[in-house]
């Protein structure tokens, strides 16, 4: 997608933004959408920042059903934050309409735009570098799942089918193997084998869910560290950002990708697989903070499967990128090619660890409930 932004008259008359306009910056840390930053002074000398984006199209084939989740979503939150008289410019995102009311603008070359209120004195961090900055990302998300556990979910669409349906992926998977688009099958036997000893855990939170004992929830679908914005003075996480992929799923899928992410104590693509491990007292910072906030709105079974998804979303990432690499690399952008292999090799290094310290997650998962005095 071209990032260059050479329509900002049009962009101006399309959206309600107040004052005049100062300057214009775009940001580089998403990979999909582009970003900038409009800036505005108002007569009185007040600055008004706006985030404004143009969303990838490409990757999001519902532009418009996403606008609705997101907008449905932004509206009830911000009604909490109002009722419990916190700060709506700060605590949430919402959305600027445009001029004609709609929550998107469609510019003359057919590019798809949406503005936001700019979260100010706020920072957004990259990877974990101590246990308090997890655990305050731990906090933030757990609140977004509190505050929506009530939302209606039958009025969200599920603009990416499947998205975290293991059994889906499994057979999506396996597809791969069979085809051997790109003849490289064979180089990977030993890492197929690893996801192919594991297909009954594919099924334990799909199973669940059918069977009516997990309920479905509102999900961010992308706990990255970088959605969360940090207040700069206190470093506690005030705000989740990057709602795109907010669909109907499960807690668990949070959770568990928030540790697969978080908790590992390599990057996602190291080599030296002796550096891959799950960092327990990771996993134990974002446990408590997770469950102090979002403890009282999850099930007894939500609680018990906490150290079981954290293993379940690693495998389906590492699956993925196996699959990926057997397919041509037609998914993931790679640097070389050997590199979806390679991103698989650490997740399910990752995996084999948590199954070796799966015992002591559960644990941990427990004395966090104990602390906090959840019974269920």
């Amino acid at each position: 997608m071209d990032n260059t932004i050479n329509n900002v008259a049009e962009l101006l008359g399309a959206f309600q933004f107040e004052g005049t306009l100062e300057n214009t910056d775009q940001l580089h840390d998403g990979h999909i959408n582009n970003t900038y930053t409009f800036s505005f002074r108002e007569e009185n000398g007040k600055l008004n920042k706006y985030l404004v984006q143009e969303l990838n199209t490409y990757v999001f084939k519902q532009p418009e059903a996403l606008m609705e989740n997101v907008m449905g979503v932004t509206k009830y939150m911000r009604e909490y934050v109002l009722a419990n008289g916190g700060d709506v410019e700060r605590e949430c995102l919402y959305v600027i309409p445009a001029k004609d009311g709609k929550p998107y603008y469609i510019d003359g070359e057919n590019r798809f735009w949406r503005c936001y209120n700019f979260i100010s004195g706020a920072h957004s961090c990259q990877s974990v570098e101590n246990t308090e900055v997890f655990f305050n990302a731990a906090k933030a998300f757990g609140n977004f799942q509190r505050i929506l556990a009530d939302y209606p979910i039958e009025s969200l669409t599920e603009t990416i089918p499947n998205f975290h349906n293991t059994v889906s992926r499994f057979a999506d998977f396996k597809k791969a193997v069979a085809d051997n688009l790109s003849g490289r099958a064979a180089e990977a036997e030993a890492e197929i084998e690893f996801v192919l000893a594991r297909e009954k855990d594919c099924s334990v939170l799909i199973d669940m869910l059918n069977a009516g004992e997990l309920p479905l929830r509102v999900t961010h679908n992308d706990t990255k560290l970088n959605n969360v914005m940090f207040d700069n003075e206190t470093n506690e996480g005030i705000c989740v950002v990057d709602l795109d992929t907010v669909m109907p799923g499960l807690s668990l899928y949070d959770f568990g990708d928030s540790i697969r992410f978080g908790a590992n104590t390599a990057a996602e693509d190291e080599k030296d697989l002796s550096k891959v491990s799950l960092s327990l007292e990771n996993f134990a910072a974002y446990t408590l903070g997770y469950l102090s906030a979002a403890g009282e709105s999850l099930t007894k079974n939500e609680i018990e499967q906490l150290a079981f998804s954290s293993k379940l979303m690693t495998l389906e990432c590492g699956m993925r990128f196996l699959g990926d690499f057997i397919n041509g690399d037609v998914y993931f952008k790679t640097e070389y090619p050997e590199h979806n292999l390679v991103r698989c090799r650490t997740q399910f290094e990752l995996v084999a660890d948590m199954e070796r310290k799966m015992d002591a997650m559960q644990k941990i998962v427990a004395d966090c409930c104990k602390e906090l005095g959840i019974e269920k």
